[in-house]
């Protein structure tokens, strides 16, 4: 039985040495969070700058239930996507069960809601700053949204942040539609978990040690963007 001292000692031999199984669970994990996010920005930005526009009916309706979805409990996406694409679920012929592919779609799904309710308040707020003179322009509600966006880009960031955040600590829905296999769906929060369980707590801190400073390094830019914000309005 290693001492704690003797696991941290092999954590940091296994970071500094770039250890093969150490990169490629961090490699996977990164192509499959800022995948997901990605998709997840290129959803949520324009639907919470339309839910922030645009006056419809289901308008509050889904403002409701973004917000709620914020939530979403991540065992609970990973069990209706394992359903869905199991071998004798509705759409099993994709073939897709136990694929990065997969993991990108159920982080896809956690993150999206988070972006767009970000997304509807920045716009929102920019929208009743600007509506006068929007309207006075005589600017369609789409040139707006665009408008919008567009002024709004670097506030934004912190909403793609948060979802990479997110994204980046998720273990549940990943566990379940990625299988957790070695060397084709095994992530840094998933395996963390298995070596832990295995008493292989080298690995697992290592891997710890570096979801640590991926997450404070998130923080850090998302505090860098707001007090860059701020200056930038009170100058």
């Amino acid at each position: 039985m290693l001492t704690l001292s003797e696991v941290f000692g092999d954590a940091f031999r296994l970071i500094v040495s770039f250890d093969t199984d150490l990169i490629e669970i961090m490699g996977l994990s990164l192509r499959v969070t800022l995948a997901a996010v990605m998709i997840a920005c290129l959803i949520g930005f324009p639907l919470g700058a339309v839910l922030a526009v645009w006056r419809f009916p289901g308008r509050n309706l889904m403002v409701l239930l973004i917000s709620a979805l914020m939530g979403l409990p991540p065992v609970v996406v990973g069990l209706v996507l394992y359903l869905m694409f199991s071998a004798s679920g509705p759409i099993g012929v994709l073939q897709l069960l136990y694929t990065p592919a997969i993991m990108v779609i159920a982080q896809t799904i956690l993150v999206t809601p988070i972006v767009a309710a970000l997304t509807r308040q920045v716009i929102a707020d920019l929208h009743a700053e600007y509506d006068e003179t929007l309207r006075s322009m005589g600017t369609s509600p789409h040139m707006t949204v665009n408008t919008l966006l567009w002024d709004a880009r670097h506030a934004l960031l912190t909403a793609a942040l948060a979802g990479f955040g997110r994204a980046n600590a998720e273990v549940g829905a990943v566990m379940i539609v990625g299988g957790n296999i070695n060397h084709v769906t095994r992530m840094m929060t998933t395996a963390i978990a298995l070596e832990t369980s295995r008493g292989e707590l080298s690995l697992a801190l290592a891997l710890g040690m570096i979801l640590i400073t991926l997450t404070i390094a998130v923080n850090a830019a998302l505090l860098a963007t707001r007090s860059g914000m701020e200056r930038f309005a009170n100058a």
